[in-house]
Formats: structure tokens, sequence, C-alpha cells
């Protein structure tokens, strides 16, 4: 194989290398896979695979940012410009709603891959809570804008949901767990909590 000093043919073996890990990996597990499997499967050499990754762990980092990436687009696009803050919430939380329905969905990635990296100090465990902490943030300002006060235990509450939806989904009929989840988000969004400065 070429050592694919143009962009073109580094950034094929690139994708292809990462396109192989994502779906092995999503699909069963980080631990499971050694590298020989995935280099197998995307059709390139070993020399190629550490030309672009330094090893298992970069490339398993690549694989989150990517879902990172893929998430923060998608929840960017589900919130029309414009729209009520409530009227987001719900967008996102459908978009939720879509991938638990999609083939193939087996939960959360980033949850999938804190549960084999439960060590809080390494890399792949800080890429999980870095996203998290993303999600968390963003659904709590929209909450805020909503009307809702505190946000934050309304957006700690939102991504509970979201987490137990993502759970449910792979266990059970993914319909029913995306209409429980819509159900439980409309009833977050119509709750106010009492003012505080009287009984």
């Amino acid at each position: 194989m070429s050592r694919g000093t143009g962009s073109g043919s580094t950034s094929e073996a690139r994708a292809r290398l990462l396109g192989t890990a994502t779906r092995i990996f999503y699909a069963e597990g980080i631990h499971s896979v050694g590298v020989d499997r995935i280099i197998a499967e995307a059709q390139v050499t070993r020399a190629t695979l550490y030309r672009h990754f330094s090893g298992k762990e970069e490339l398993v980092l690549a694989y989150l940012d990517q879902a990172d990436r893929g998430i923060r687009a998608q929840v960017a696009s589900a919130q029309a410009e414009g729209a009520p803050a409530a009227d987001r919430i719900r967008a996102v939380s459908r978009s939720i709603t879509e991938g638990i329905r999609s083939p193939g969905f087996r939960g959360c990635a980033f949850l999938n891959a804190v549960a084999e990296y439960p060590d809080p100090a390494h890399p792949i465990h800080q890429a999980v809570l870095a996203h998290r902490q993303w999600f968390l943030d963003t659904v709590t300002e929209l909450l805020a804008e909503a009307g809702h006060t505190p946000a934050g235990a309304a957006g700690r509450h939102l991504v509970m949901l979201r987490d137990g939806a993502m759970a449910e989904g792979c266990l059970f009929d993914p319909e029913l767990v995306s209409e429980t989840f819509l159900q439980a988000v409309e009833e977050l969004l119509r709750a106010r909590p009492a003012s505080t400065g009287r009984k």
C-alpha cells in the first residue's frame, strides 16, 4: 500500500479506519475489540493505522470525538432559529428519539464507553465527562430561556430522563420508550417551581 502522502489517500485510509472502529466499538464494545481486527476489516496495514493513530486509545478518542461532533450538529440543527426555547427543547428531544428508533441502536456511545473506562483520570473517561458537561450546559441554558428557575435542577432532570431513555431504548420497545420520554419532557416543560418567597 502506498504511504499515502497525498491528502486523498491519507484521509481515505484514516476515514476507513475510524469508520470501521466506530461500527465495531459501538456494536460490540471497546475492550473486546483489538486493533488486529480493525486493521483486517478496514483493509489497511498495521503501519497505516499507526501512521494515523498512536494506538488504540487514540482511536477510541477519535471515535468519541466524532460522536461528540455528530451529536452537537444534531442538537444545533434541531434548534430552529427564532423558535421559542420550549420548542427547541422539544426538537432536541425528538432528535434523541430518532436515535433510539434507529436500526442497530445500542444505547449512548458515551455511557457505554465510560462503563469500560471507570477511572476518572483516564483520557477516555475525561472525554465522556466533557461531552456530558456540554450537553448539560446546553439543555440548562434552553430551560433557563423557557423560564425554569433554578434551571440547573431542571437540566439535570432532563439529562437523567435522556439517559434512562437511552438505556431502555436498547432493551425494550423503542417506540414505547420514545413516547414515554417525550411525555416526560412535556411534563418537565409544564412544571414551574413555586416561588420560594411564599407559602
